[in-house]
């Protein structure tokens, strides 16, 4: 397949529809949350900034606990992609760790990976999964004699047709047949 010879048509909308269906059925951007607030936290510590001819470093004694809590916040945020039952547990860590992250690293990422690790740990927590829509049952023939539509109000003691044996519908349980003469009994 060349460079220039266009993809099957429908292959690139066909995989983005995939995608969304997988996307819906997890807890997608709390995870990309958790991850792009680990990067900033793991960055920081070891980064070197040049400004000019001036070198910056930045590099703390607490460079590793930085790696170890960036590491665990990606590794979270991939748990939340691909293991969506761990969702609440997984939360709670993220934003744990975003908490530990703020006197170990840095302020936990100049804040902004502090900030990513927190969002997406409430999203984690907040999310459930959707439920599938119930099916709708088949609509029923109203329609009366002549095409014109019967009353559909069930609860009208007018239009509630007699019981087959000629009984009335008497739900209350009052009537003067029981005994209740009308009155109704608190026990």
């Amino acid at each position: 397949m060349s460079a220039e010879s266009p993809a099957a048509p429908g292959q690139f909308a066909r995989r983005r529809q995939q995608f969304r269906a997988w996307r819906g059925t997890r807890p997608f951007w709390a995870g990309l949350f958790v991850m792009i607030g680990g990067l900033p936290i793991m960055y920081f510590p070891y980064a070197h900034i040049k400004l000019g001819g001036l070198t910056l470093a930045m590099a703390t004694t607490a460079g590793a606990g930085s790696l170890i809590i960036g590491v665990l916040l990606v590794v979270l945020g991939i748990t939340l992609w691909f293991q969506k039952h761990v969702r609440t547990f997984a939360g709670v860590a993220a934003i744990l760790l975003g908490l530990v992250s703020l006197p170990v690293s840095n302020f936990g990422g100049f804040i902004v990976g502090f900030l990513f690790a927190l969002i997406g740990g409430a999203m984690a927590v907040a999310w459930v999964p959707g439920v599938p829509p119930a099916e709708e049952p088949a609509k029923q023939d109203t329609t009366g004699e002549g095409g014109a539509p019967e009353a559909t109000d069930y609860d009208t003691a007018l239009l509630r047709p007699v019981n087959p044996l000629g009984e009335p519908n008497d739900l209350s349980g009052t009537s003067p047949v029981n005994g209740a003469n009308g009155r109704h009994s608190a026990g």
